[in-house]
């Protein structure tokens, strides 16, 4: 197992794509161990600010500090949608994948790392399908492949972009015990979730975003109705072409 997770501090972080801002002014602190659900509305900033915990995206303004760690030592969960299917791989290769940081690009893997791959496939309850090529997988036992990559990469800090989306019950489950053990062995879990009921049950910690923080604490009083109410109309109210904010401006100008 790598060594414990620094605390990951948000500065006054502000992220965006072609200068315009998706997420303003974000500050707090994500603590070794927690596990913290980040929820908002459609287009709130949820998976921007899960690129760029992941090292994907470079803030606009402000700064993400690791405590000496970097972006490469978390390990990133894609939304399903995002994930390539047709590229001609079989199960076990692609789970293997997850050994690229310690092996390298080219590198052979060596019986420890089969093995590794071997038993997080049967983790994730996909024994047996090692050879199948991906393409052949339902979205549910493709979710099972994705967590078992992670299993793979052993890191500390685990990023998860709607890990529980258009899944079944029996996969969301089993899948909610794979967060659950790394909760247990206190790694940082942090999990961009449409599924409050998901974030209640198994998240302590919620983020509700909506572009700009609305609440950050225990969950079921960040996601109390006020705050939920709140942060949809803050969405609907949001100008889409909107420019960095004064903010934003202003520091620019003063540097």
């Amino acid at each position: 197992m790598t060594a414990a997770p620094a605390s990951i501090r948000l500065v006054n972080l502000t992220l965006g794509y072609d200068r315009r801002p998706a997420v303003h002014h974000l500050e707090g602190e994500i603590a070794p161990g927690a596990a913290l659900a980040v929820c908002g509305p459609n287009g709130a900033g949820k998976s921007t600010l899960l690129k760029a915990l992941a090292g994907l995206l470079t803030p606009l303004g402000g700064r993400i500090e690791r405590g000496g760690a970097s972006a490469r030592e978390a390990a990133y969960l894609p939304q399903l949608a995002e994930v390539d299917r047709s590229f001609p791989i079989n199960v076990r290769d692609f789970v293997a994948t997850g050994a690229m940081r310690r092996v390298g690009l080219f590198g052979r893997l060596d019986a420890a790392e089969r093995a590794r791959t071997t038993e997080a496939i049967a983790r994730v309850g996909l024994a047996g399908t090692e050879d199948r090529p991906i393409d052949t997988l339902s979205g549910g036992q493709m979710q099972r492949v994705l967590f078992a990559r992670l299993l793979v990469q052993d890191q500390r800090v685990i990023l998860l972009d709607e890990p529980f989306g258009a899944i079944d019950e029996a996969t969301t489950e089993d899948l909610l015990g794979l967060v659950a053990q790394w909760r247990a062995e206190g790694r940082t879990v942090v999990a961009v979730l449409h599924e409050l009921d998901l974030a209640r049950r198994a998240f302590p910690e919620t983020l509700l975003l909506a572009r700009e923080p609305i609440a950050w604490g225990e969950t079921r009083a960040a996601l109390c109705a006020e705050n939920l109410a709140r942060a949809r109309a803050m969405s609907e109210a949001y100008d889409r072409q909107a420019r960095e904010c004064l903010r934003d401006e202003e520091a620019s100008h003063a540097h």
